[in-house]
């Protein structure tokens, strides 16, 4: 079951601005077929009762939270750098879960699941509070023209709410290569009370260890455009 088809969630979701618009592009035969053969092993389908990640897992351990992971290569590598942490990946576009499935497949990954299904529907009413300890948002689509920058994902109250799922000493990380997508999410998060900058100057970090470069990030400086990297703690 591809999750955004669940009829039993979509009778009680609200109408609300979406900050994505679901570009499928072609899906191949091989990621279809990951959806029948590797589904049931990585991905999480949707009910109305909330997720559990030590029940999900089978285990209790640092859970990371990525918020549309595209191909999902890097994700993947990152699981496979970190078998102790377990991962949540969201991605609405189909061929990108598709090639995520068919990846935690080559690696044999253990701590990995999947969910196709928007991130802010998941988070207001599937994960538990205080539950994360990082939540990474890596090249969000920035809607540059300024009559979209309502559908960018980092609004206040979604960042309000990326705080209350965070646990103490959790971490927000995004990364972007649009300096004015940088800028606005940099100035909503500032006043999130919850959430403290730990840009030593308040602006930017460097780029931690732990995440590897994505394709898109790869273009990005191809073609000459810097990459902005933001860091909030939740201080205990």
């Amino acid at each position: 079951m591809i999750l955004y088809n669940n009829p039993r969630i979509a009778d009680h979701l609200p109408h609300r601005i979406k900050s994505f618009v679901r570009r499928e592009g072609r899906i191949t035969n091989a990621q279809r077929r990951a959806f029948h053969q590797l589904w049931e092993r990585f991905g999480i389908e949707i009910s109305l009762s909330p997720i559990e990640p030590a029940k999900l897992f089978g285990r209790h351990a640092s859970l990371i939270l990525e918020i549309g992971f595209g191909d999902g290569e890097s994700l993947a590598a990152t699981c496979a750098t970190n078998p102790e942490m377990d991962f949540l990946g969201i991605e609405v576009y189909r061929p990108g879960v598709g090639h995520l499935l068919l990846r935690a497949a080559e690696l044999e990954l253990r701590n990995l699941k999947v969910i196709c299904f928007d991130a802010v529907e998941i988070l207001e009413r599937h994960l538990p509070e205080s539950c994360l300890d990082r939540v990474q948002i890596f090249f969000p689509d920035p809607w540059p023209k300024p009559r979209h920058h309502k559908r960018r994902l980092i609004q206040p109250a979604f960042a309000s709410l990326l705080a209350r799922k965070l646990k103490a000493a959790g971490v927000l990380h995004i990364a972007t290569d649009c300096e004015s997508y940088a800028r606005a999410a940099s100035k909503i998060l500032v006043a999130i009370p919850e959430l403290k900058n730990m840009a030593a100057d308040s602006g930017y970090i460097s780029a931690p260890p732990y995440r590897p470069p994505t394709k898109f990030e790869q273009r990005a400086k191809g073609s000459g455009h810097p990459v902005w990297e933001i860091l909030f703690l939740k201080p205990i």
